[in-house]
């Protein structure tokens, strides 16, 4: 028994991996093309200066476009502030946040590169790394980027949220997105998503004030997934299930769920594995 025991354990954990590794890249490569569309949408071209308009649209089309290629692979986080708010909510493992948290990072740093690369010396000086403008305090700075990403997280629970009338997450979440931009451009530059402040402030190395970039989004996700997820529409999960998403214990059940099926007849081998992946996502 111990054999086949330990065959069908190294099994389960590749199959896990597996479903990881991709959730990871997608991430990763979401994340950096966010960073590289958006971000670049906003570099000042003596030519031609970009519009609060057009950096709303861009980072809409940006958004949309991202969410839709990697929704089914990792649940289109592309934002660490994102993450968060899933992990408050009892929808994802703490070892899944980090790792997902890791490789927006990581995305967002390779797009920043990218974008830098590509772009003339005299123009990619600053990066169009987020700053508080000269008056607008940090405290003022903290409470827009809270508002800003607190209605950003409402809409993507609104639009991806199974009791809800179906939508596309890609165009919703788009729109959020762009809303904020619209404002929040004249205080911050506009942040919602620590990786997207994070990736051009460590190719340039300015940090200045780059802790408001952190503190505003993500206290915005806690409060927002706190108050979709406990007061708006309260879901009916036990201490005891909320307790094993945030180990990971509910992953590898969902895993070993997929295993057994060999002898049920299926359309598409791969369609229950990227259910079980898209529920623990």
């Amino acid at each position: 028994m111990e054999p086949g025991g330990c065959s069908l354990a190294r099994r389960l954990g590749c199959r896990l991996w597996m479903a990881i590794s991709k959730a990871l890249f997608a991430e990763f490569l979401a994340t950096g093309l966010y960073v590289f569309f958006g971000v670049g949408s906003a570099m000042h071209w003596p030519s031609a200066r970009p519009s609060v308009l057009q950096i709303a649209i861009t980072f809409n089309l940006a958004t949309a476009m991202v969410v839709q290629v990697t929704w089914k692979a990792s649940g289109a986080h592309v934002n660490p502030a994102v993450t968060l708010a899933y992990l408050v909510g009892s929808q994802i493992s703490l070892p899944r946040a980090v790792a997902y948290v890791a490789a927006q990072l990581a995305g967002a740093i390779v797009g920043a590169a990218l974008l830098y690369r590509v772009t003339p010396g005299d123009i990619r000086e600053t990066l169009e790394v987020n700053v508080v403008q000269s008056r607008v305090s940090a405290g003022q700075a903290v409470a827009v980027e809270l508002v800003l990403t607190l209605q950003l997280v409402l809409c993507v629970f609104a639009s991806t949220d199974s009791r809800q009338t179906s939508a596309s997450p890609a165009a919703m979440i788009g729109t959020s997105v762009a809303l904020g931009h619209l404002i929040g451009v004249y205080y911050t530059g506009c942040s919602m998503n620590p990786a997207r402040s994070f990736g051009p402030a460590v190719i340039v190395g300015k940090f200045e004030v780059h802790w408001v970039f952190w503190v505003g989004p993500l206290t915005g996700a806690v409060l927002a997934s706190l108050i979709y997820n406990f007061i708006l529409f309260p879901d009916t999960k036990t201490l005891a299930q909320r307790l094993a998403i945030l180990t990971g214990t509910s992953e590898m059940e969902k895993v070993e769920m997929v295993g057994p099926q060999k002898n049920k007849p299926q359309s598409n081998p791969g369609d229950t594995e990227m259910e079980n992946v898209g529920q623990i996502a």
